[in-house]
């Protein structure tokens, strides 16, 4: 394909939506099926708010964007072919997460092929942003788990017995004074860790911090997700040993999950602040 030096008018904007079209016909099987996840998956609720965000990232760059001279770049072919190979061979083998994941190699092969390397740089991380709406699959999910109920169950109760509450531990089942409290696949944290690393993404990507710091804030994610987790189960134990084990089930327990979001999402923009704060100059 040649090189054009035209910016966008109609034709490429016609074009653009042609393709999206014929691409959204091929996927909508697969989406309606991840849309429906993201209804009953509480792990993935969040994923309804992933493509918006990836539209608005776009967005944004709109501007940029319109600059750019388009070069088709045959190489982007070679994307697109092999992510339909993998939307073939997941589709045969029903495997989900590689069945919508080939819906983000063949959105990228689709820019460099079409809009070339330029667009592909610019574009990368808001249509990458999208693995964040896929459910990882269930086996991957549960060997993450496991080990993270362990790790929080063992944190939590060395948090507790400082505080003065007699605990006692067998693996992932917290034994109270009062009662016992099993921390659960939902309480390991990893739903947690997941949400707050797609909070950290879409903070990073529209962040104006260098890359190095943009990756210090996306990873960021991790400690606080751990840490938030941690507060939580701790809040629990305590609300057990003063209140009672219904209130550690009850609206008590899952408006902590909130307040959990929340701390995150608040720790995450404080560290966000830090790295944007300028050091000031010696005179």
């Amino acid at each position: 394909m040649s090189e054009s030096q035209s910016a966008w008018g109609r034709r490429e904007t016609l074009s653009c939506l042609i393709i999206l079209a014929a691409l959204l016909a091929l996927y909508f099987p697969f989406l309606k099926k991840l849309a429906v996840d993201w209804g009953t998956n509480d792990d993935y609720s969040h994923g309804y708010f992933i493509p918006v965000l990836t539209g608005y990232f776009i967005y944004t760059l709109r501007d940029e964007l319109r600059r750019l001279v388009i070069k088709p770049n045959t190489y982007g072919l070679l994307a697109v072919v092999a992510g339909l190979c993998q939307l073939i061979v997941a589709k045969i083998g029903s495997e989900y997460f590689l069945q919508r994941t080939s819906l983000i190699i063949v959105l990228l092969g689709l820019v460099l092929f079409f809009l070339g390397y330029q667009y592909l740089k610019m574009l990368f991380l808001p249509v990458a942003y999208l693995i964040f709406m896929v459910p990882l699959p269930v086996i991957i999910w549960n060997k993450l788990a496991f080990p993270m109920q362990l790790f929080a169950s063992a944190i939590t109760e060395k948090v507790v017995y400082l505080l003065g509450i007699p605990i006692y531990r067998e693996g992932n089942v917290l034994h109270l004074a009062q009662t016992t409290l099993e921390v659960v696949a939902a309480c390991s944290g990893l739903r947690s860790l997941v949400t707050l690393f797609a909070l950290s993404g879409a903070l990073a990507i529209l962040s104006a911090l260098p890359k190095s710091k943009k990756l210090i804030l996306f990873l960021a994610a991790a400690p606080i997700a751990i840490f938030a987790n941690i507060c939580r189960l701790t809040f629990t134990a305590i609300l057990a040993t003063k209140i009672g084990s219904d209130a550690a089930q009850g609206f008590l327990h899952e408006f902590s999950g909130m307040v959990v979001f929340f701390l995150g999402l608040g720790m995450l923009v404080a560290v966000n602040a830090v790295l944007g704060k300028k050091r000031p100059q010696v005179q």
